[in-house]
């Protein structure tokens, strides 16, 4: 056990990271961050997007992730990002913000900030310039590091595509001890390397989690205060209110929650669409795929089938998606999910350069991908 800069409070925090833990299960989209066409963040988009998404089924939303092009932001529009995305998306939607930095430092940094939003979890990467140095040692120091110090609860991100180095499924076993550590979204591809990792945490410690009767998530929104949930709703008028003339001047009444708990062990999500249910059928908790990020109702449908236990309406969901999401998250990436976003009502727009628009003949193909596959 890593030693905490104040020895006198591990007592106090262990208590706390116990009765931090939250439920990770379902499908999130790993959302898009939308920008004008001169680079600034395109707050009231970003709003429209969160505001959309949250009428959706999905179990939540992962603001900032690879995605999201985080690695693209400063911190100060990270910051507003964190802070715009948490006010528009619904209370009893999952928020999980990528908080991913070079250090512990600058991480623990956008994890309070999330905090201070309410998100209900983070999401970290490794840390990965000075990736020949990340022995095994540096990589459980860092991610020790930061759960020690981070107010939510930590998910590992694996994502070896975007980051010079995969996690090894012997050291996510040794993190998933850590109290405050929940889990994983593993973003490798490999549904054997899901089985490897559901079966490497068996053992790791079980944390108790407030759910709804029906044992769904219960966020750190909807348990807030009636003056903090409240707060900022008198405000903030979506986008798609302002185009309907109608807007609500005051907070609607705040319902009393109903809660009850669960026991959740290691959580083991993964990051791909193309292999969602072959994933679920290995143990994983659930999804978070960019391409639920343009077809959210399509991936929620794997899902739902498969949490019906109708294997073969879930495989054909399955198959309707695989080809679309692998040429569109998979070999255009980022470029390819933003203009499947325009294509199918959500904002997508251009990435932040350096990466490039897609061209005029990938839009045809994305249109053509995405025909049968609207929301």
């Amino acid at each position: 056990m890593v030693v905490l800069s104040s020895p006198g409070t591990w007592a106090t925090r262990r208590w706390r990271f116990y009765n931090n833990a939250m439920l990770i299960e379902g499908v999130f989209a790993a959302v898009t961050t939308p920008f004008y066409p001169d680079e600034r963040v395109y707050f009231r988009k970003l709003e429209a997007n969160m505001s959309r998404y949250s009428r959706s089924l999905l179990a939540g939303m992962v603001v900032l992730g690879s995605t999201g092009e985080a690695p693209m932001l400063n911190d100060a529009e990270t910051r507003d990002v964190l802070r715009v995305a948490a006010e528009a998306t619904a209370p009893e939607k999952v928020l999980i913000a990528g908080i991913g930095r070079e250090s512990v430092s600058a991480t623990v940094e956008l994890a309070e900030a999330a905090a201070e939003h309410k998100y209900d979890a983070v999401l970290v990467r490794t840390s990965s310039y000075y990736a020949g140095q990340m022995t095994p040692a540096a990589v459980l120091h860092y991610f020790r590091s930061v759960a020690d110090r981070s107010p939510l609860p930590v998910l590992l991100y694996n994502i070896p595509k975007c980051v010079p180095y995969q996690i090894p499924v012997e050291i996510v076993a040794e993190l998933a001890a850590h109290p405050n550590i929940i889990g994983i979204k593993d973003s490798s591809g490999s549904v054997d390397r899901i089985r490897d990792q559901v079966a490497a945490t068996q053992s790791a410690p079980r944390h108790t989690v407030t759910v709804t009767p029906i044992f769904e998530a219960v966020t750190a929104r909807m348990l807030a205060p009636k003056s903090e949930r409240s707060e900022g709703l008198g405000s903030f008028v979506s986008a798609g209110e302002l185009a309907g003339g109608a807007a609500l001047a005051t907070a609607p009444p705040v319902t009393p929650i109903k809660t009850r708990t669960r026991e959740v062990g290691f959580q083991v999500v993964s990051g791909s669409a193309s292999a969602m249910l072959d994933s679920l059928k290995a143990g994983a908790t659930g999804v978070i795929p960019a391409f639920a990020a343009c077809a959210p109702q399509a991936c929620q449908e794997v899902y739902l089938a498969w949490k019906d236990h109708d294997l073969t309406l879930a495989e054909e969901k399955q198959k309707r998606i695989a080809g679309a999401n692998k040429r569109i998250s998979g070999d255009l990436g980022i470029r390819g999910v933003k203009y499947a976003c325009d294509f199918n009502g959500f904002y997508g727009g251009r990435g932040r350069a350096p990466l490039l628009p897609v061209t005029a003949e990938e839009r045809v193909e994305i249109e053509g991908l995405l025909a049968e596959i609207r929301n």
